[in-house]
C-alpha cells in the first residue's frame, strides 16, 4: 500500500526524513517498513506540496495515552527519498477538485489533506498512488 505524508519538510533534498508521533487518518496507522510514501512539505508550514517520494525505513506506533478516549492513532516513521518531484501539486492545483465523491484520485488527495488541513499521514488508492508517481 501507498501513502502519503503531509508535515513540515525543511529540506526536500535531505537523504532521508523522520516524522515523530505524526497523526494518521484514512489508514494512516498501517504504514510499514517498505511501504512507498509521498511527502508533502506543509503548505501550513510553509511549504509547497508533494516535494519527494520516499521508502519507509522505520515505522513504530506511539501508544496511546491512558484515560483519554478520542485519540487520533499516531506513528513515528523514517523515509529514506528516492525521487524528487518534478512539477508542482499541492493546495492550489487540488483546490478545485471539490467533487469528492467523482472517484478521481485529485479529488482523493483534495479531500483526504485538504478538508481537515492538518499534517497527517494518510493511506492513498492505487489509483492515486499512480496519479502522484506521474509527478517523478
Amino acid at each position: 500500500m501507498a501513502f502519503a505524508v503531509k508535515a513540515e519538510v525543511r529540506d526536500p533534498e535531505a537523504a532521508s526524513f523522520t516524522f515523530i508521533a505524526q497523526k494518521t487518518m484514512y489508514g494512516g496507522k498501517r504504514i510499514a517498513v517498505g511501504d512507498t510514501v509521498f511527502l508533502f512539505a506543509s503548505e501550513n508550514e510553509g511549504g509547497s506540496g508533494l516535494v519527494a517520494r520516499g521508502v519507509v525505513t522505520s515505522a513504530e506506533a506511539i501508544a496511546r495515552t491512558p484515560g483519554l478516549t478520542r485519540q487520533t492513532p499516531r506513528v513515528s516513521v523514517t523515509v529514506r527519498r528516492t525521487a524528487l518531484a518534478l512539477r508542482p501539486l499541492g493546495r492550489s492545483e487540488l483546490k478545485p477538485l471539490t467533487d469528492w465523491n467523482d472517484g478521481q484520485p485529485g479529488s482523493e488527495l483534495n479531500f483526504k489533506f485538504y478538508r481537515q488541513a492538518t499534517n497527517k499521514i494518510i493511506g492513498v488508492s492505487d489509483q492515486a498512488a499512480a496519479f502522484l508517481s506521474a509527478f517523478f
